[in-house]
């Protein structure tokens, strides 16, 4: 039987959007193994000087339990 875990993160970045999915699963690789999926929840923005500074994705990651 195989047991999968979700965890809900959110990734940052300066650059865009994307940036900020692969660094949440950058830094989800580093401690869950064997991730099998991402799911993109929502992206959010934090803005100064009316531009954006920061973007945000709020993600699911499932992983394979060993």
């Amino acid at each position: 039987m195989t047991l999968v875990q979700v965890v809900e993160l959110v990734g940052s970045s300066e650059e865009s959007w994307e940036k900020a999915v692969e660094e949440a699963l950058k830094k989800a690789s580093e401690k869950f193994p064997n991730i099998r999926g991402i799911d993109v929840l929502g992206f959010k923005a934090v803005v100064r000087d009316n531009k954006i500074v920061e973007y945000r994705a709020n993600v699911k990651i499932a992983y394979v339990m060993e």
